[in-house]
């Protein structure tokens, strides 16, 4: 599986194209905004977008999901359903953040743990991880050793967990049952910022040490 980062917006979220090299069917997790940014990468690389996977519902991850799924008729997998009530504040978020409006969306699937996520021959699996929102999940391709996290989990650092419904008893959890028992090898893309792999961050991420 191949991927390109695209870092959108004035969050600088590492929206990421996940790419089947055996068919070029793509799925692009997280376009949180810069729709006209990201619509130039797809054509500039002739990416066959056939799905918009969704970490979470934050606005820096959804800002260009609806208008995505509108232009290329694809459908919208993620998060959790616990991430409802995220969506139905779209319009709040922009408002705060001073951003412009976000039409809001409906998910084509609502995922769950170990749901199974396919285009072309890519396989990648969900894991449901709560702490920074209840929806949140990451994507999981075994055969790569790589993963996409949002913001569960940074090089250095955890997921914030002051917005409502975060907690980071639960956070800290979610890493703990879910990505530790991953391989070291294990490349994670976070929602911000570089990436690292799990093996670093179990031996050198403060956050994580008492684990």
């Amino acid at each position: 599986m191949n991927y390109t980062i695209i870092p959108v917006t004035a969050f600088q979220q590492n929206c990421t194209i996940l790419t089947c090299p055996d068919t070029n069917e793509s799925a692009i997790v997280d376009p949180g905004g810069d729709l006209e940014l990201l619509l130039e990468k797809i054509e500039k690389n002739n990416i066959y977008l056939t799905k918009i996977l969704v970490t979470h519902a934050h606005l820096d991850h959804v800002g260009a999901v609806a208008e995505l799924a509108k232009q290329f008729n694809i459908p919208i997998e993620g998060p959790h359903q616990s991430d409802q009530f995220w969506i139905d504040q779209l319009e709040q978020q922009a408002q705060m953040f001073n951003a412009p409006k976000v039409p809001a969306f409906t998910p084509t699937r609502w995922l769950k743990q170990n749901d199974i996520i396919t285009f072309g021959n890519v396989k990648l699996q969900v894991l449901h991880c709560p702490g920074h929102t209840p929806g949140h999940v990451v994507f999981f391709n075994k055969k790569s050793k790589l993963i996409s996290v949002g913001d569960v989990l940074f090089k250095g650092s955890i997921g914030r967990t002051d917005f409502p419904r975060g907690d980071q008893t639960t956070l800290i959890q979610s890493i703990k049952q879910n990505l530790w028992p991953l391989d070291n090898e294990v490349q994670f893309i976070p929602g911000h910022g570089p990436m690292s792999t799990l093996g670093y961050e179990k031996r050198t991420n403060s956050f994580l040490l008492d684990i």
